[in-house]
């Protein structure tokens, strides 16, 4: 039997970089409790493509397309004005977009994750999607839940490098000196951790509004990875394997709804229980 706690039917949720591979699941699983979703993305084609290929699973009219840039405030209040102008008002918001930063076999690309050669320019970009994105967006959208004392929920996707460092290991490649080994990059790390601390925040500035803040950190999804480090990280794994994308969708629907109405301030960790190692 259906719990109605589960039950979105009537809310509407924006979740910003929605056209990547889990941004797209999370719309999913949205629309699947009933929720009607804005799905953001900085590439107007990717988006389009993520929503169109939705839509052909579910009411057109339940999903919302819109291109935001998340680093660009003058552009996530236009997308709020643009809905407001539509009677349409956030309930939820997933805080879903990032620059993740593969390894790459070029030598430049791996010289330059490095933390000792790391550019400031790169540090910047970053954060500024991934860290101040997710600000701008919950002080914007989070904002207007406190103005229509509705109450809401903020959702922030970080990471189990959140609390756990990333195990450069699984990257080395044989023949290369240490200097040129590639590793996953710092601001990875600090973004992950800072949208744990951004989430503590809100959770404790907005309780008495009625403001729900988590977080939720996943673990390696299988997106036909390199087989070398696949099989690398899935010996960090009790359960010895990556995560499907398909594993977060029941934790997105709980946490964005009132199944999870007296959790605030937590970071969910689904990670097939690398961290307790």
């Amino acid at each position: 039997m259906f719990n109605s706690k589960f039950d979105l039917t009537g809310k509407t949720a924006l979740i910003t970089g929605a056209a990547g591979l889990l941004g797209k699941k999370h719309a999913i699983a949205l629309l699947e409790s009933g929720c009607r979703v804005i799905m953001t993305d900085l590439s107007e084609n990717s988006l389009n493509e993520a929503s169109n290929s939705i839509k052909k699973k579910f009411n057109n009219t339940d999903i919302i397309p819109l291109q935001m840039d998340v680093t660009d405030l003058s552009s996530i209040k236009s997308c709020q004005n643009i809905l407001l102008s539509k009677n349409i008002y956030t309930d939820i918001l997933i805080n879903n977009a990032a620059i993740d930063p593969k390894v790459s076999n070029d030598n430049n690309i791996k010289n330059s994750s490095r933390f000792e050669n790391f550019p400031i320019d790169e540090w910047e970009k970053q954060i500024n999607v991934g860290l101040t994105g997710a600000f701008q967006c919950s002080k914007i959208f989070g904002s207007k839940m406190v103005e229509r004392n509705s109450g809401g929920v903020i959702l922030n996707i970080a990471s189990d490098l959140s609390i756990i460092a990333p195990d450069q290991r699984i990257y080395k490649k044989k023949g290369l000196k240490d200097a040129q080994q590639p590793v996953k990059p710092v601001t990875y790390s600090v973004i992950k951790t800072g949208l744990v601390g951004l989430t503590k925040y809100i959770a404790t500035y907005w309780g008495d509004k009625n403001i729900r803040c988590n977080a939720l950190s996943p673990g390696g999804v299988f997106n036909n990875q390199d087989k070398e480090f696949v099989t690398s990280l899935t010996e960090l794994i009790p359960l010895k394997r990556m995560a499907n994308a398909d594993e977060y969708k029941s934790a997105i629907q709980f946490l964005c709804s009132d199944a999870s109405s007296y959790m605030t301030g937590f970071n969910l960790v689904i990670d097939g229980g690398r961290h307790v190692w």
